[in-house]
């Protein structure tokens, strides 16, 4: 039987119906081999963001895109392999310290991971701060890391999930990005590729949040967890606060040296920290290495408390190129920005509010980030030390310390950051660092 036409596929879903598992495979295979033009992709894009898609559409649509190209099995390796995503925001650096986190508690995380976009900081280009680290190495290594190490944070390989690369760069020139089931394929085609046997997805609400709205970020976090457990893959997403940035600092040095503190033990109450620990219990249950929060929380201590956490990240950054002793000397690898400036506020007072969005284009503005794609970074600058929600400012207490390539630079940041933190003399509190937990459902 003759398949049918792409441009009548298109039609059908421009028209405003539902297409099947089998049309979606179709269509989404000539995304990934070619014969569908430019043209044809961008149409499929828009008729879908239009139209939007059914929760079994958007299931068929995630399944095949993860199928477009290779799949990762791992039947040798005697533990669950585990994972999780992030829609970004600013200061999250939980990737740097759960990969290993995780893996200190038998669990395996090969970890794809991407670049910064817009005024989110990228897991990339955070790794390639360190001197020699490889985050594209060859397959064998990859999986020589995950199953030596337990843990590998690489970039996309090519082989996994073509479709999306080529559909993902057709919507960021056709205005399509912002369509929810595009979004939700786009990010579970890639991670489900890696042969997951559970994920936890990390969705940002707040003034540096991907999504506008926390109804948005709600709606984000149960099409995700339901999407991906429908499709083979259990997931649980929480709903997390980016109303200020994870952690005190943002840029990519900065938030490798926070990543160590964390790991070594030198700043274990924060708010990174417990949004770590609680993605971390989350999937030390699903992937049956606890079988309680408590039995969780017990074992995450133990790995944190015995160094073996900040022992697999240091051997997983030895293994992809960078420097064996980058944890006892970090000082040594890392560079310094040469200009450091502190913003002290206005007035003394309370901080209120924080524009989290802005605080994160200052570090882009800075260098620390990418206006145009491809475009080269200065792994030195950003901010650090910036206040939370809550706490008192003076001048002996500054809204943040800049970290700048120059005086001008410095100074211009500085501008930024007081416009985008509210100080007053009110009381305020900082909102719960975790709002919901949606775990995914299947029909």
């Amino acid at each position: 039987m003759t398949s049918p036409l792409p441009q009548e596929l298109i039609r059908a879903k421009r028209d405003g119906h539902a297409l099947d598992t089998a049309a979606i495979g179709e269509l989404v295979n000539g995304v990934a081999d070619g014969r569908l033009s430019d043209a044809q992709v961008g149409a499929l894009a828009m008729a879908i963001y239009l139209n939007g898609m059914n929760e079994a559409e958007t299931v068929a649509l995630t399944t095949a895109i993860r199928d477009s190209g290779v799949t990762l099995t791992w039947d040798d390796l005697p533990g669950p392999m585990l994972d999780k995503h992030s829609t970004g925001g600013v200061g999250d650096l939980v990737s740097l310290v759960l990969g290993p986190w995780i893996a200190a508690c038998g669990g395996h995380v090969p970890m794809s991971s991407g670049r910064g976009l817009g005024h989110t900081g990228g897991t990339l280009d955070k790794l390639e701060a360190i001197p020699g680290y490889d985050v594209t190495p060859n397959t064998a290594t990859f999986r020589r890391l995950v199953r030596e190490v337990g843990v590998a944070i690489v970039g996309q390989s090519g082989e996994l999930a073509p479709a999306d690369k080529r559909l993902y760069a057709i919507r960021d020139v056709t205005a399509t990005v912002e369509s929810l089931p595009l979004i939700v394929s786009s990010i579970l085609g890639k991670k489900l590729a890696c042969g997951l046997d559970a994920l936890v997805m990390d969705v940002k609400s707040g003034s540096g949040a991907f999504m506008p709205t926390h109804a948005a970020s709600l709606e984000l976090a149960a099409s995700i967890a339901n999407v991906a457990t429908r499709a083979g893959t259990p997931t649980t997403a929480l709903v997390t606060d980016m109303s200020q940035p994870l952690a005190p600092c943002a840029g990519n040095v900065l938030e490798v040296h926070e990543a160590i503190r964390a790991l070594t033990g030198k700043r274990r109450d924060s708010r990174l920290m417990t949004v770590t620990r609680r993605l971390a219990r989350e999937l030390l249950i699903a992937g049956r290495l606890a079988d309680t929060p408590a039995g969780a929380e017990a074992r995450l201590e133990a790995a944190l408390a015995s160094g073996e956490a900040a022992d697999r990240f240091a051997r997983m950054v030895a293994g992809l190129g960078g420097p064996c002793d980058l944890l006892d000397h970090p000082e040594r690898y890392l560079p310094r920005a040469p200009v450091t400036l502190a913003v002290p506020a206005e007035r003394a007072g309370i901080v209120q509010r924080l524009d989290t969005r802005a605080l994160g284009l200052a570090v882009v503005e800075l260098g620390g980030g990418r206006r145009t794609p491809g475009a080269a970074i200065d792994p030195a600058v950003g901010l650090s030390e910036v206040a939370a929600i809550g706490e008192a400012v003076d001048t002996e207490r500054p809204l943040a310390l800049v970290h700048a390539a120059s005086h001008d630079a410095a100074e211009r940041a500085a501008a930024q950051v007081r416009a985008a933190i509210v100080v007053d003399d009110a009381p305020a509190t900082a909102p719960a660092p975790i709002h919901q937990r949606l775990l995914g459902e299947t029909p």
